[in-house]
């Protein structure tokens, strides 16, 4: 089963709830929220009180991406807004197991993010803590890059680590993901798709969401 989880960070933002909207009426799994602290990675986006927002206008899950430095400072902020998946950076946290924990202990689902050169070895003893692992397949911080061509090798790893740690880790991969790469990225392992430009170029919303569930449906995932 393949989830589908549109990145808003490519949105309209004076329309967002409109296209969050849109989003919901076409059919996805769920809603992912890239949160930059403008230290950790070099970009500023939004907080709580924006994920709180949107919350009460969605049913969608929120898939929340904390790309900010000692997130274990803010766990409860983000819970509290509505976070419903909590991603943290292997790369951000000095205690990854505890924040990890603290996170299951609330009720929410943990998930750990992996920048594209950072080795996947910590996942060899988390992911059984784990609910989900993220696989950047670009440098995260800006949208509207190219997938870097070496994270299917990453892709396949982590689908290695799950099978034999825990089979029902999901495997998300965010970063230049589209339509003609999204199959590959599957077939590496990836069951979790993030996609950002490609959803929302061109304001065809609606479009692109069908023409990626299209050419993953030619391929025979028919879970939409």
């Amino acid at each position: 089963m393949i989830l589908l989880s549109p990145s808003i960070l490519s949105a309209n933002f004076a329309t967002l709830g409109e296209d969050i909207k849109l989003i919901e009426e076409t059919g996805v799994d769920m809603l992912h929220i890239d949160v930059m602290d403008g230290c950790f990675v070099p970009n500023l986006t939004f907080g709580a009180p924006i994920i709180s927002s949107i919350k009460k206008i969605t049913n969608l899950p929120l898939d929340v991406h904390l790309m900010i430095s000692e997130p274990s400072r803010y766990i409860d902020d983000y819970i509290f807004a509505g976070a419903d998946i909590l991603t943290i950076h292997v790369e951000a946290d000095k205690h990854v197991d505890r924040t990890i924990r603290y996170i299951k202990s609330k009720g929410i689902k943990a998930s750990l993010a992996f920048n594209p050169g950072t080795p996947l070895t910590p996942l060899k003893y988390l992911a059984s803590s784990l609910d989900m692992v993220l696989i950047m397949t670009v440098n995260p911080g800006f949208g509207g890059q190219s997938l870097i061509d070496y994270s299917h090798d990453k892709i396949k790893e982590a689908r290695l680590i799950a099978e034999k740690e825990n089979k029902a880790l999901l495997i998300e991969v965010d970063g230049g993901i589209d339509e003609t790469n999204i199959i590959s990225i599957v077939q590496s392992g990836a069951n979790v798709i993030v996609a950002g430009s490609s959803i929302f170029k061109n304001r065809n919303i609606n479009g692109n969401l069908n023409k990626l569930k299209e050419v993953l449906k030619n391929e025979g995932y028919n879970n939409f």
